[in-house]
């Protein structure tokens, strides 16, 4: 989407996801998604509230010099369970398998969103904590799942915006958008202390 120079700053997604893209573009502010390139490697002994922070504001700054009057969103996701950072499958038999693990289980998700003023290197961030408790998942109610939907790029390996909220007993949540990849009532709060009321 182009910026609109109407704005004292225009608005930069730090983020490849069409997903993120989708959940910002529901705030009806014109922006500008690019990819950052950065080390998304977890440091040892990082938790995850602190990992999900750490590279939502290492994604906006990634952008800082390519536009430098901007603000500059940036987002992470962590999902834990169990203790164990569960990463994007990728495939059917790993996702299948992360559904199986995640049976009748809970599942932490992690939700950072970081807003760079690239002019003067103000920051500010804020991080969503989501629960999905799921339901006592079976062989065949995930393969049936998996034939619906292919969510080999989501962490957790389901899309809670359409078919996977099936899956669920149910959620803890401020903000079910977070879950999807992109806190926006959170955003919402830190783009107001730049300036930028919504709506």
């Amino acid at each position: 989407m182009k910026t609109d120079s109407s704005l004292p700053l225009r608005l930069v997604l730090a983020s490849s996801s069409p997903y993120r893209q989708a959940l910002l573009a529901k705030l009806g502010i014109p922006f500008e998604a690019v990819p950052p390139c950065i080390d998304e490697t977890p440091r040892p002994g990082e938790n995850p509230l602190h990992l999900s922070k750490r590279l939502a504001e290492e994604k906006a700054r990634a952008l800082r010099k390519q536009f430098a009057a901007h603000l500059i969103i940036g987002s992470d996701q962590v999902a834990m369970l169990e203790g164990v950072q569960l990463a994007k499958p990728g495939n059917h038999a790993r996702t299948a398998a992360q559904l199986r693990s995640a049976s009748g289980k809970a599942v932490e998700f992690f939700t950072s969103v970081c807003v760079l003023n690239s002019a003067t290197g103000e920051a500010f961030s804020d991080t969503d904590r989501t629960v999905v408790h799921f339901r006592p998942l079976t062989d065949m109610m995930i393969e049936r799942y998996l034939a619906k939907e292919s969510p080999f790029d989501c962490a957790g390996g389901f899309k809670s915006e359409s078919l996977g909220i099936a899956l669920f007993e149910k959620l803890e949540t401020a903000d079910p958008n977070a879950l999807v990849g992109l806190p926006l009532i959170r955003l919402v709060g830190l783009l107001k202390k730049f300036g930028m009321e919504i709506p």
